[in-house]
């Protein structure tokens, strides 16, 4: 069994877990943000089975995109001043698989 954190951008999070919900994948669906841009994120934790792990990650890989945006602002807190617009390329998944050593459903 793993556990799977997945964290992805917010506009692909309600197409994904309907995509997952839709193929018995069982999903619990967290808020959050990081990222250089500031830009919210949402991060899934997926339990699954070995066998289906690589179906939950062609799920993923179809569902989340990566998209360029128009950044105008610092790129980081260091950063004073006026920055010019630049495109940057965001979304797509980080995936985070790792081995459970116990699973309890109440």
């Amino acid at each position: 069994m793993k556990l799977v954190l997945a964290v992805i951008q917010d506009a692909d999070a309600s197409a994904l877990v309907r995509v997952l919900s839709a193929n018995a994948f069982d999903v619990t669906k967290l808020a959050s943000t990081g990222g250089f841009l500031r830009a919210g994120n949402t991060t899934l934790m997926i339990g699954v089975t070995d066998e289906r792990l690589a179906e939950l990650q062609r799920h993923v890989q179809q569902t989340c995109h990566t998209r360029l945006v128009t950044h105008n602002g610092p790129i980081d807190e260091q950063r004073e001043g006026s920055v010019n617009p630049v495109q940057v390329a965001v979304g797509g998944a980080v995936l985070f698989v790792m081995g459970v050593q116990e699973f309890v459903k109440f």
